[in-house]
């Protein structure tokens, strides 16, 4: 019997991350389902004071950080900021002007942003825009899960 020969390919991992926030600033909740082959993770989270994007951002920091080593991803979001960000690559910009925006503003979200930036260099990451509240089952779960975390905490945790 012949040795099986350990590839070394990345596994393929696909993503669905949302944020939601109860007024904005407010409670808010992230959300993130993770499937590689059949198996399939939920993960989810909140915060007592913030926004409605530091929730996208941490929904994809957080699904990025559970993997346990690096994977090729396909990471969907219905956030136009995060993915836009890794398209047009704004963090290029903001980098090289010390973490200012066009309007030389400090970045918001620099943390998160930083955190992303880190974890897009160890993985290979798709990142792709799905359409908000229009019906893919994936998208719908996260916004049902970040929507169940901003009422917790909105309850106070």
């Amino acid at each position: 019997m012949a040795a099986r020969v350990k590839s070394n390919r990345k596994p393929e991992v696909t993503i669905y991350t949302d944020g939601a926030c109860s007024g904005n600033p407010g409670p808010g909740g992230w959300a993130a389902i993770l499937r590689h082959g059949d198996t399939e993770r939920e993960i989810s989270g909140g915060e007592p004071h913030t926004t409605n994007q530091r929730m996208e951002l941490r929904a994809a920091v957080e699904a990025l950080k559970a993997l346990k080593q690096p994977c090729r991803v396909l990471l969907h979001s219905d956030s136009a900021y995060l993915i836009n960000c890794f398209k047009q690559r704004w963090y290029e910009n903001w980098e090289k002007n010390g973490w200012k925006n066009k309007d030389k503003k400090p970045v918001e979200n620099r943390d998160l942003w930083e955190d992303l930036l880190r974890l897009n260099r160890l993985h290979e990451i798709e990142w792709l825009k799905v359409a908000g509240h229009s019906g893919d089952p994936s998208n719908e779960r996260c916004d049902e899960l970040a929507r169940r975390e901003a009422e917790k905490q909105k309850r106070g945790g």
